[in-house]
């Protein structure tokens, strides 16, 4: 089976992070990843998926212990000079029957695969059977400007060019697939108000801070920002 890994990982798709906004809007999903791995310094993480590196690379540098798990080997490409020098390991295997044992790793990483699987809640139900301590994921929610991603995908199209159709969760859904696996949610960081597309399309880091930096003074982002950043915990 094909994942949306394969897609993630690829040069094209890391493409769309170049430049000022591209790096901004990683330095943002950066900053509140660690937020909600304070509590769990120098763990034994998993990323599922993996990207194009942009999590495996800082983690390590915050001194995490990572492995990231690709359904391809070209999933791996992107994090060969991380894998080279040590501080990083890859496997590939199925995403949906890793190749670990249950709670191999302190807590586990799934980032921009949720939106793109049908079998979303079989993917949560493995996070959780990888993790000891915590699950981390990210979702486009109901709650924000995402639920108009349909109808506007043509324009977001146009801007984006690479961009993919994707699945907007309701938050009731996320939180019943997780306590089909015995977890319980724990923390969650909304990452922006206003939709990437037009910070991409408006081509200015310095204007995407100031919406986004009113938006969280105005409580917009708490309450309406999207994707959403989720940390899930073992029940008891």
């Amino acid at each position: 089976m094909a994942y949306a890994d394969v897609e993630t990982s690829s040069a094209d798709y890391a493409s769309r992070f170049e430049g000022p906004v591209g790096e901004w809007l990683l330095e943002t999903q950066t900053r509140l990843t660690q937020q909600l791995l304070a509590r769990f310094p120098g763990s034994a993480v998993l990323d599922v998926g993996g990207g194009h590196g942009q999590l495996a690379l800082p983690l390590a540098d915050a001194g995490f212990d990572v492995t990231v798990l690709g359904s391809e080997g070209a999933c791996g490409a992107p994090l060969q000079a991380l894998v080279r020098s040590g501080r990083a390991r890859f496997q590939q295997g199925d995403l949906l029957k890793a190749p670990f044992a249950n709670m191999s790793f302190d807590v586990v990483l799934c980032y921009r695969l949720l939106p793109h699987i049908d079998e979303w809640r079989a993917l949560i139900a493995e996070l959780c059977r990888l993790a000891r301590w915590a699950v981390v994921v990210d979702y486009p929610t109901s709650r924000s400007l995402n639920a108009l991603a349909g109808s506007l995908f043509g324009m977001k199209q146009r801007v984006e060019g690479n961009t993919r159709p994707f699945r907007v969760f309701r938050e009731a859904e996320i939180r019943e697939a997780f306590e089909a696996a015995n977890f319980k949610l724990a923390a969650r960081r909304p990452q922006f108000f206003w939709p990437m597309a037009l910070h991409r399309a408006l081509r200015s880091a310095v204007v995407a801070r100031e919406l986004e930096g009113l938006a969280a003074l105005l409580g917009l982002t708490h309450r309406f920002g999207s994707p959403v950043l989720l940390r899930a915990e073992p029940r008891g």
